[in-house]
């Protein structure tokens, strides 16, 4: 089959073990990023198998139209930027596995916890300063003993709390209705109320499934609770915040400072972008499952996928 591989921007996927699952196919790796429909058709016109980097690009029903050779499109997880009822209505096969039970993105988890010990510690400022020859620049916050509060309650956001537990600090969660149940059950501390969740906490981290009912749930209101010297966390999604919210929250000083992987247009290139370029505002760009451990895991499935399909007994499929 001739495959198209989108978005891999730093050519990752040719170095490592999945990728010897596409021998014997024409294999094209496109390594920059284009929204633009019709330079997107002229790319994949003889593409029939897709394969997807996350949700990197949007498949739109107009872009579909325009690729009359495409058969298959493979990729793991959930599909929000993919027209699924479009892939039916032309005949385009969608392969998605959903990975469920006990797996945990250790990735992501790991990262969470790197941009906690950054941001207490306010260690870009302090790299920054020892670089230039100025030495120190300020002082931090010890993590053991303060309160860091964990919203959603998932395999995630379970793991960023044995590494909580394991620095001495106290977790509290907030979550819907019923993951504040499972919550409780499970022994977690969970809070008196979304208020006092927001208001009390020395931190914060999202780790919340992006949808149609949790986009935005986190306002402007809730931000404004937190304490000036808190530090949000978020590797989730940027859509969990509303439009405008986190920037409006740093430049009003509550909270003090954010530590965010995710931002609400990706790839974000521009340097005087007021949210990226703010100086209370430290910036990963969206990594957190970027490791070659987790990518060729993830990988993995996504080629198993083509594999099946190739052989007449496609998996994971979402369309008909």
């Amino acid at each position: 089959m001739k495959i198209h591989i989108l978005d891999d921007w730093f050519d990752t996927l040719r170095g490592l073990p999945c990728f010897a699952k596409l021998q014997g196919h024409d294999v094209t790796v496109w390594t920059d990023h284009t929204d633009d429909i019709a330079e997107l058709a002229d790319r994949l016109a003889e593409a029939e198998a897709l394969v997807l980097f996350r949700e990197r690009t949007k498949v739109t029903r107009a872009l579909l139209e325009r690729l009359p050779n495409l058969k298959l499109i493979s990729q793991r997880g959930v599909y929000p930027h993919i027209d699924v009822q479009a892939c039916s209505d032309l005949g385009v096969l969608l392969c998605s596995k959903i990975p469920m039970g006990a797996g945990v993105n250790y990735a992501a988890a790991e990262l969470t916890w790197a941009l906690l010990m950054m941001g207490l510690r306010d260690l870009p400022n302090q790299m920054k300063s020892a670089k230039s020859g100025a030495w120190q620049a300020g002082v931090g916050k010890t993590m053991r003993g303060r309160r860091l509060g964990l919203y959603g309650y998932g395999r995630i956001a379970k793991a960023v709390a044995d590494y909580a537990d394991a620095f001495g600090m106290e977790t509290v969660w907030w979550a819907s209705e019923a993951g504040r149940a499972r919550a409780k059950a499970d022994g977690r501390r969970v809070a008196e109320s979304r208020e006092s969740f927001f208001a009390n906490c020395d931190a914060i981290s999202l780790h919340i499934r992006l949808n149609d009912s949790t986009r935005g749930i986190v306002t402007e209101s809730d931000l404004a609770q937190m304490p000036e010297g808190a530090l949000l966390v978020n590797t989730s999604r940027a859509g969990l915040i509303a439009p405008g919210a986190l920037l409006s929250a740093l430049n009003s000083g509550r909270p003090g400072k954010a530590a965010i992987d995710v931002f609400d247009a990706e790839p974000l290139t521009d340097p005087t972008d007021p949210l990226l370029s703010h100086p209370n505002l430290i910036a990963t760009p969206h990594i957190g499952f970027v490791t070659e451990d987790e990518i060729d895991k993830q990988f993995n499935d996504i080629f198993d996928q083509i594999v099946a399909y190739t052989a007449g007994s496609p998996i994971h499929v979402i369309t008909a």
